[in-house]
């Protein structure tokens, strides 16, 4: 057990998905792993409650900490904020305090060309990824602001570099990096950083994402310089853990690319 002992992680996107051979295939349960194997207790969320208790059983039988799972879902045309708020307040009532909030959930209509694109798909980017971010982030700073505890967002490469047939995709990422970086200067005062990562790892998202748009993704995901796609634990998530640790407080409104060579920028 490491320094997150005793601490509490909020995880969206926390479910166990798993990939065709067998594999666990979800960037969110390989962060709920890299933080149990620290000691965190955990709140994981998802859409589908059969995931998060698949999550739970594993994560608590091989690592011994509590986890709390709960069923969410940000979407439109629901009370999102009520949502939201309900998850804390679960949180908040089993463990007594939050130290880390990550905002990994994000569901999308990649693949589907920007003139072709409806404001069903342009939403379900923008409510499930933005607004589920802005939500969370809300709702936990006053007990973030209590602990002086971290904020780990999601974005992606689709927004850094503008990729084909991802329109909402990208502009939902890209706005949840412009309000990191707002929080970052809002909540520093407060001990809180807020840092972004753009992942690349081979998911069971992305392994549809394959077999329903062969051509966008053709045209968007490419080996990396590394030879191999990101481990979802190992890659992803230990570097989330680290993100979260003392010595990384003074990194604030970052972006960090998790890609293997691959999001190099100026």
């Amino acid at each position: 057990m490491g320094f997150l002992k005793g601490k509490t992680a909020i995880i969206t996107g926390g479910g166990r998905a798993v990939l065709s051979d067998g594999s666990c295939g979800s960037i969110g349960y390989g962060i709920a792993t890299a933080y149990a194997k620290e000691g965190a207790n955990l709140v994981i969320t998802g859409r589908n409650l059969q995931k998060l208790e698949d999550a739970k059983e594993e994560l608590e039988r091989l690592y011994g900490i509590q986890v709390l799972p709960v069923q969410a879902d940000v979407n439109a045309g629901t009370d999102n904020e009520a949502a939201v708020a309900n998850v804390v307040k679960q949180a908040i009532d089993t463990f007594g305090r939050i130290d880390v909030l990550i905002n990994n959930a994000q569901a999308s209509a990649s693949g589907v060309s920007l003139a072709d694109h409806t404001t069903e798909q342009f939403n379900l980017a923008l409510y499930s990824g933005l607004y589920a971010v802005f939500y969370y982030m809300k709702a936990c700073y006053p007990y973030l602001k209590e602990t002086k505890g971290s904020v780990i967002n999601f974005a992606s490469g689709a927004g850094l570099f503008g990729n084909y047939g991802q329109c909402a995709y990208a502009a939902a990422k890209e706005g949840i990096r412009g309000l990191s970086r707002v929080a970052a200067t809002e909540w520093g005062a407060d001990g809180i950083n807020v840092n972004v990562v753009c992942p690349l790892a081979w998911t069971a998202q992305l392994e549809n994402f394959e077999k329903a748009y062969p051509e966008a993704f053709k045209a968007n995901v490419k080996m990396p310089p590394a030879g191999h796609y990101g481990d979802v634990e190992k890659e992803i998530g230990r570097a989330c853990v680290q993100l979260a640790s003392p010595d990384f407080k003074y990194m604030n409104g970052e972006t960090i690319t998790l890609e293997g060579g691959m999001g190099q920028r100026p």
